[in-house]
């Protein structure tokens, strides 16, 4: 039960991300932002708690409270919306490229997931950038989502080891899961690049634009 909620959020997120061109900040994020929350109060309570992931009922309780409060902070503040968006990626990115190198899945690739994460949020904020560069790592993390949750589905990843690097080992090792990251990520950003205005502006005045 837990592979198939996890694996369908993990779609419709990672869709979303593929697909939203000039809804991408305003709409997707939220979704995102959802599905990160999520994981996030359920990973929290099996941590703490020893247990396998969303593997109690404080975990899904928690990881749907962290949820609403992810998803309704990134519709209404842009700050929050733009570090949730680029920090989960440069995680995503950040960790991947540890594990790609043959470092196991530990505190390594958990400190330097967290270290790109906040780099790339950080410059996000501060840095008035263009919108391509957040159609481009959203794709990826769109790309990432959408494989993971088909694996959860189809039995290849297991929720109960979702905190162990296990979909990163699991993609290095398959052709056929590391041939769809890379379809999925190119055929976003090519979807989305195709709206030349959306192109031209900035990540600040996409979102300003989208709040009129």
């Amino acid at each position: 039960m837990a592979d198939i909620v996890l694996g369908v959020l993990a779609i419709i997120a990672g869709g979303a991300m593929l697909v939203a061109g000039r809804f991408l900040l305003r709409l997707v994020i939220p979704i995102w932002g959802f599905f990160a929350g999520f994981a996030f109060g359920a990973g929290l309570v099996a941590g703490f708690a020893d247990e396998r992931f969303l593997g109690t009922v404080l975990g899904w309780v928690l990881g749907f409270v962290f949820a609403v409060i992810f998803s309704v902070l990134a519709y209404l503040y842009y700050y929050v919306a733009i570090v949730l968006a680029m920090g989960a990626a440069g995680f995503a990115i950040g960790s991947g490229i540890v594990v790609a190198l043959g470092v196991s899945w530990n505190w390594v690739a958990v400190l330097a997931g967290l270290a790109v994460g906040l780099l790339l949020g950080l410059v996000a904020v501060f840095a008035n950038v263009p919108m391509i560069l957040l159609v481009v790592v959203g794709s990826i993390a769109g790309a990432v989502g959408v494989t993971g949750g088909l694996m959860l589905l189809v039995g290849s990843l297991n929720s109960a080891d979702f905190s162990r690097g296990d979909f990163t080992d699991t993609v290095s090792n398959s052709f056929g899961w590391s041939l769809l990251v890379l379809v999925l990520a190119v055929g976003g950003i090519a979807i989305q690049a195709m709206q030349q205005a959306l192109m031209r502006q900035s990540v600040q005045e996409t979102w300003y634009a989208e709040a009129r």
